[in-house]
């Protein structure tokens, strides 16, 4: 065999295996960034469905279609390439842009938080406006979609922190990846949520027995399904929006809630055995974290509450 063919050979062997080693760097890095945006994309969930609600079961999932095509034009064509710029030529803007995606996850969080102790009852966002009249479904929809826009550029927000040490165009690559995974998984979940209660009925009205008893079940469970979304999004963004604002508030300069955090877990953790201690140690600066997050929201929320009047209501 030519000694220049058996270099070609050689060469591509050596690029295959580089092709294979970035993606395998791409796809490790990419699930990391996917976890930390569990908060947002839970949250996400947890509030697309109600605007579906009130319409025919017919349009619901052709709805939850074009919220779906939207979200990913927003991820794709609007997001990820201001985020690939923004990674490229002012990557030291991203700690003060996640400082203001921190806050307005504790903002959410905390809202949500009082709410459920009876403190604060005036929350807007859980339940957007119906709107009425022969153009009711485009308007929900469009509302959707802007506030599909203001998750997603959390979600691509946090990922971009996350892989800030890969090249261009492995950044584009993790955040289109992320962008269409989370897409399909939200919206999927969306989707089976909206129609499992037309499952369950339609169970219980045609059938006998046992099926139409688990029908009825279904039905029964669909609310307290979405409770139970809402609780765990609630405490998710909490963990979330606490962790942002610690870690890149100390990356601006600020160390103060970091070094208290960890001063106070030390001083918990020190009694237990090593073993357990790094796991311990992880989930209690989680909690604190979390419980930091909600007290900054907790401030934050009058403060929002006087700049939008209580009787307003906010779609998207």
């Amino acid at each position: 065999m030519p000694t220049g063919l058996v270099a070609l050979l050689d060469d591509v062997a050596a690029i295959a295996k580089v092709a294979a080693t970035s993606l395998d760097d791409i796809s490790v890095a990419a699930a990391r960034a996917g976890t930390k945006s569990a908060g947002v994309v839970i949250d996400d969930a947890a509030v697309t469905p109600q605007y579906v609600t009130g319409f025919e079961p017919a349009r619901e999932l052709p709805m939850i279609w074009k919220i779906a095509k939207g979200s990913i034009k927003n991820k794709l064509v609007f997001l990820l390439p201001a985020a690939v710029l923004l990674g490229q030529f002012a990557p030291f803007l991203i700690p003060i842009i996640l400082i203001f995606g921190g806050l307005f996850l504790c903002y959410e969080a905390a809202e949500k938080v009082l709410e459920w102790l009876h403190i604060d009852e005036t929350t807007k966002h859980e339940a957007p406006a119906i709107v009425e009249g022969p153009g009711r479904e485009d308007e929900m929809v469009s509302g959707a979609i802007r506030t599909d826009f203001i998750l997603s550029a959390e979600i691509m927000a946090i990922a971009l922190s996350e892989i800030t040490d890969e090249i261009w165009w492995q950044q584009g690559i993790i955040l289109a990846l992320i962008g269409v995974v989370i897409t399909v998984g939200v919206y999927g979940v969306v989707a089976l949520i909206v129609k499992m209660d037309d499952v369950g009925l339609h169970l219980a009205i045609e059938n006998e027995g046992i099926v139409a008893a688990f029908g009825r079940g279904l039905v029964a469970f669909m609310p307290k399904l979405l409770i139970t979304i809402s609780v765990i999004g609630t405490l998710a963004m909490a963990w979330v929006g606490g962790g942002l604002l610690v870690h890149n508030i100390a990356a601006v300069g600020w160390h103060g809630p970091e070094h208290l955090i960890q001063a106070m877990i030390i001083a918990l953790v020190s009694q237990v055995p090593q073993a357990i201690a790094s796991t311990l140690y992880s989930i209690l600066f989680a909690i604190l974290s979390g419980l930091f997050g909600v007290a900054i929201g907790a401030v934050i929320a009058p403060l929002v509450h006087k700049i939008i009047p209580h009787g307003e209501e906010v779609t998207g």
